[in-house]
């Protein structure tokens, strides 16, 4: 996947890292070969869990939207959520405690203000569906609908500074002047470095 290797590419070697909502643990494998990282993931769903361990990687089962308790202040270099954000109940919190936790915090998440998501609902008059987001309305992780827009004034609000802001498009690294200025309307999926 492309933000996988976006994501490892942001990541600076030897870091220690906490992977948040890891699934069966394929970036934090990547990660760990690939950046020589050290760190814990955390994951909901006990057979994701079976699998990132079965792959020695070091993985607890949690529940973002308790808390991450177990972890000291700025005991990491990098807490990362990737495509989990929009499936948690309670975001804020979470953006919260990772930036509790980590020096610098990755988020990336799918843009539902992307033009074709747009053209979906305002064509065919139902939710959208695409490689991106396969779900049908009723059996979709996604609770929380955010956009880049809706992102960049909850960073502000809260005074959490955007370090870094990547693109992606059509499973390409997207850049320029367009781009750039109207990241909303062109962006399929973004992912964020921030830090308070």
């Amino acid at each position: 996947m492309l933000n996988y290797r976006v994501i490892v590419d942001l990541v600076e070697e030897n870091s220690k890292i906490l992977d948040l909502g890891c699934g069966s643990g394929a970036l934090f494998k990547m990660l760990t070969d690939e950046k020589k990282v050290k760190g814990v993931g955390v994951e909901i769903d006990e057979n994701c869990v079976i699998e990132a361990l079965e792959k020695g990687l070091s993985v607890i089962q949690g529940d973002l939207d308790e808390g991450l308790k177990q972890f000291p202040d700025k005991s990491f270099d990098y807490a990362i959520l990737n495509q989990t954000l929009q499936s948690t109940n309670n975001p804020e919190f979470v953006i919260e405690e990772m930036l509790r936790v980590a020096k610098q915090s990755i988020v990336s998440f799918p843009n539902f203000a992307y033009w074709k998501v747009r053209f979906y609902l305002f064509f065919k008059g139902k939710m959208p569906k695409s490689k991106q987001l396969p779900y049908e309305w009723y059996n979709t992780p996604n609770i929380h609908l955010l956009t880049v827009n809706d992102f960049f004034e909850f960073c502000k609000k809260r005074d959490i500074k955007i370090e870094k802001s990547i693109y992606l498009t059509r499973r390409k690294k997207r850049s320029g002047f367009l781009i750039k200025t109207i990241t909303n309307f062109f962006s399929e999926e973004v992912i964020f470095i921030i830090k308070k």
